[in-house]
């Protein structure tokens, strides 16, 4: 029970309050009684309800002490849980056989916004219990009706206690009666039995208020809700829970079960990381700062994916690919490092399948692969038969050739990655005496000879012609520790491109570095074009399997350029980042705070995939670790990369253009930026996405931070955003890149990055993972072998020479690893059925307030208006990188999809 006051309240004056008759559902005849007045949360508000008058107390009818009141009917919607909560109530015995026979299931006690002005002090709470008055197959409705004298003034609030001995999800509660129209309490939030949790819950008003600003009545509660929240820190966190709390990455190992499963520590001084939320679980008994890992992993109860997703989708569907059909998998693939021996083995997984053991046993596997597995009518065997991805459909050929290779840089699920060259020649910054000679084997001579006269390179450079895709210096430090690994190898990699006359890019070279060796072998580097020769062609198909898994991991990962660039990725620059945002907000905005709600739909579910990674995907032997490179290092670099690259302003798409030289600032040109490449489809729909959401943005801050002094005046405002960037991202604390919060210019900067990672920079990266890597070709997400002409054996070189197409199945995934790889895919690229998208609709508290209302119904026009632009840009034969034969028009930042997998689509919250 949240705590009460410590003081005395004075005796209050007695109120008149009807009470009905004793009755199973309530509102008989009234018999008027004084009842005594309690401030709120004292053990004996004001009853509604049913009640009997002690037979001491006398009927009064002073008309100087009357009180008028308002029969306010309270409807209260319960949203159904997994497993058919509605069904389970009914336990046999003890106090929820009572509860169910009296037909009581949640008491409920309107709280007044304001002071009793005479006393100064909260005044009473008006008590009733709701009755069941209605269900269907969604949702099942409960009643209560409240007599409110009129001196009781605005209900601000209202306490629920569930009273039974199961949690209860509560949609909301709508008081109807009042001369200005119903009142709307949006709860979306599971209640707990008070059984389990004693203190009742608060839902407030979809009113919005700054912390000054707050009726008297209602700053007690708001202050106290956010005390609950933030926990004290200590102990192990129950399910049940609703608390908000930090911690590092350290329960990514299991060194119990095997010591070479022990994995660092992510965030610290050794390798700094984003905090995760806060379990509490114990540490391992072989190393103490690794925490013990457990089947489920806590997140806040509210952040857990609803009842339909979960049913339907993420929370099984991900769990059931890792439990029940991965180990199919690999019980019918035996072998786990059996390669593809034909392309024409890859084909047959679209079109014969793989027949797997019985899933009978697995519950509801198939339900939730309708898109793979596939009953054989005839037979009773199990077959695993993928889709084929679109891009096949269009062109069964596209991953094979060069111009897909590049374009997919601009419009493919990377586009973060590619940036300009402005310094040659290319050196490492690494320490030569470790890494060998820190000069790019990519010489002046071997470029001009592939840009064939179209310029020099200087000329190329000056005009940003020249652009380049860099994962050598990040890399290479990784290079011999990976090489250790079984069934796999690593390069530092570069490799250039030179944009055309036609807006396409043409590659150029592609350079592979190997350190010097333990052993002694000095440092390997070579280079490759695309020339003409067989020998050749071949060895530059085996450098692009190379570079493609270089990019498939640090895409998954955490991608990252040289310099000043910045870390680009899914898991570090989405979904960790974004993680202590959602714990700052619940810890120090209030639900009450109009930042809160306006970020509250960009954080729905990321919590819990969160916890599902960690879980199952960047685990330890993980699906990320197993299945693509660098393999166990994985996490690993993406925390260096996060220590060297990520900053906060550059997370913004504008922004991080620039810092890539794919634009410069010119006000002249659309959305103030003049872009490199003309014809880049993912900045292209992006920079009219940003400006959609910045548009938003501004006028929802604008509206409640009319001039600077309610930002600095704003104590939860400051405190959360000072927890952000000193414990959410502490280890960054000092870094560059931190805008400072003064203005509401700073805000809407600062909130319309936070809502663009969570939403258009999500679902650019996400949603065509199974359209260009359904394929493994087109991205193989490891490379298993080395390139041939690296220190070659006579063996090596032989099998090249005689079937060059064999050396590049043996490099490209095993049969287990790329079939792993494509059911996840399919997975992450999903849209749930209750995926809700950008824009599509409001919250509730939005509509409250006619100013915000009509704002968001701007920005929904806006993002309809976008999807009509992105189709006409598709079918614009202009648009050479998302349009023409056999190629895949671009939508991944289309705002709204239909539910499955579908290239499209940009949900409000990383919810996947």
């Amino acid at each position: 029970m949240l705590t009460p006051q410590l003081h005395q309240s004075p005796p209050a004056s007695p109120a008149l309050v009807p009470l009905s008759k004793p009755s199973s559902q309530g509102n008989g005849g009234i018999a008027t009684f004084p009842v005594q007045s309690t401030p709120a949360l004292q053990k004996s508000p004001r009853s509604a309800g049913v009640g009997l008058a002690s037979s001491t107390i006398e009927a009064v009818a002073r008309p100087s002490t009357i009180e008028r009141f308002t029969s306010i009917k309270a409807v209260v919607t319960v949203k159904p849980s997994t497993g058919g909560f509605f069904s389970e109530l009914g336990i046999s015995g003890g106090l929820d056989k009572i509860t169910d026979l009296m037909g009581k299931t949640l008491l409920l006690e309107l709280v007044s916004a304001e002071l009793d002005p005479k006393t100064g002090q909260e005044k009473g709470t008006i008590q009733g219990y709701a009755y069941k008055n209605g269900q269907n197959e969604e949702e099942v409705k409960y009643e209560c009706q409240f007599e409110v004298g009129e001196e009781f003034g605005e209900v601000g609030a209202i306490f629920v206690e569930n009273e039974h001995h199961k949690e209860m999800y509560l949609k909301d509660i709508i008081l109807e009666g009042f001369a200005g129209g119903p009142l709307s309490i949006s709860c979306n939030s599971w209640v707990q039995s008070k059984y389990d949790s004693p203190q009742k819950r608060v839902f407030f008003t979809n009113k919005c208020y700054l912390p000054a600003e707050t009726p008297s009545g209602l700053r007690r509660l708001r202050e106290e809700e956010l005390v609950i929240l933030r926990g004290n820190g200590q102990g192990e966190r129950k399910s049940h829970e609703r608390i908000y709390d930090y911690d590092v990455y350290n329960d990514l190992g299991n060194p119990d079960s095997d010591a070479d499963k022990k994995r660092p520590v992510l965030g610290g001084k050794e390798f700094p990381y984003p905090r995760r939320c806060r379990t509490g679980r114990p540490r391992t008994k072989t190393d103490p700062e690794s925490e013990s890992r457990t089947v489920t992993i806590y997140v806040p109860r509210d952040e857990q994916f609803s009842t339909i997703k979960e049913l339907t989708f993420s929370a099984k569907t991900v769990y059931s690919v890792v439990h029940a059909l991965l180990p199919s998998l690999e019980t019918a693939i035996v072998d786990t490092n059996l390669g593809f021996p034909f392309f024409t083995a890859i084909d047959e997984l679209f079109n014969e399948g793989i027949n797997l053991p019985p899933l009978q046993k697995q519950g509801f596997l198939k339900d939730l692969f309708p898109r793979l597995i596939k009953t054989v009518t005839d037979a009773t065997k199990d077959i695993l038969r993928f889709e084929t991805p679109d891009t096949m459909n269009r062109d069964r050929f596209f991953w094979f050739s060069d111009e897909e290779f590049a374009r997919q840089t601009l419009a493919g699920i990377n586009p973060y990655a590619i940036e300009a060259v402005t310094e040659w020649p290319l050196m490492s910054e690494l320490d030569p005496k470790v890494y060998g000679p820190p000069e790019s084997a990519i010489t002046t001579e071997i470029v001009e000879r592939e840009i064939k006269g179209f310029m020099t390179l200087d000329e190329a450079i000056k005009q940003k012609k020249l652009f380049m895709l860099d994962y050598h210096d990040l890399f290479l430090p990784y290079v011999n520790k990976v090489r250790q690994l079984q069934g796999t190898t690593l390069y530092g990699s570069r490799t250039l491109f030179f944009l055309t006359p036609e807006e396409t890019l043409k590659p150029l070279v592609i350079e592979l570095t190997r350190p010097p060796t333990d052993d002694g072998k000095p440092q390997w580097k070579q280079v490759f074009t695309p020339t003409c020769h067989a020998t050749s062609m071949w060895l530059w198909r085996l450098a692009k399997a190379h570079v493609l898994a270089h990019d498939s991991g640090y895409h998954t990962t955490s991608s990252s350029a040289t310099g000043n660039k910045i870390s680009r990725s899914i898991m570090l620059r989405t979904h960790c980042a974004t993680e202590p945002y959602i714990i700052a907000t619940n810890r120090q905005l209030s639900e009450m705070h109009p930042i809160h709600k306006l970020l509250h739909p960009h954080f729905r579910y990321t919590m819990e995939i969160n916890a599902l990674a960690r879980g199952y995907l960047i685990n330890g032997d993980g699906i990320i670790e197993t299945t693509f490179s660098p393999g166990k290092y994985s996490m690993e670099l993406s925390a260096v990369a996060y220590d060297k690259l990520w900053q906060f302003d550059l997370q913004g798409l504008p922004n991080d253009l620039i810092s890539r030289g794919l634009a410069v600032k010119d006000q002249t040109a659309p959305h103030g930026l003049k872009l490199a490449i003309e014809d880049y489809p993912f900045a292209n729909d992006g920079l009219l996405l940003w400006d959609a959401i910045k548009e938003w943005v501004a006028n929802y801050v604008n509206h409640y931070y009319p001039d600077p002094s309610r930002i600095a005046s704003d104590k939860e405002l400051q405190s959360w955003w000072t927890e952000i960037r000193t414990v959410g991202h502490g280890d960054k604390k000092d870094s560059p890149g931190w805008p400072d919060l003064k203005t509401p210019s700073d805000l809407i900067h600062i909130v319309t990055t936070m809502v663009w990672v969570a939403s258009g920079h999500h679902a650019a990266v996400n949603f065509g993972q199974y359209t260009y890597g359904g394929y493994f070709p087109n991205r193989p997400t490891i490379a298993r072998t080395k390139m041939p002409v690296e220190d070659p054996t006579e063996e090596e070189l032989s099998m090249f020479w005689d079937k060059p197409e064999v050396a590049l199945l043996t490099c490209f995934p095993s049969q287990i690893q790329a079939t792993k790889v494509m059911a996840i895919l399919d997975v992450l690229s999903n849209h749930s059925p209750d995926e809700e998208y950008l824009g599509q609709d409001p919250e509730p508290a939005w509509k409250v307030e006619p100013a915000i209302n009509a704002a968001f119904e701007s920005f929904h026009g806006r993002l309809k208006e976008l999807e009509g632009v992105i189709d006409a840009r598709n079918s614009d034969q202009r648009f050479k990188n998302r349009s023409g034969a056999g190629v895949m028009p671009y939508e991944l930042l289309k705002p709204f999809s239909e539910p499955g997998v579908t290239g499209k689509g940009v949900p409000y919250s990383i919810s996947i």
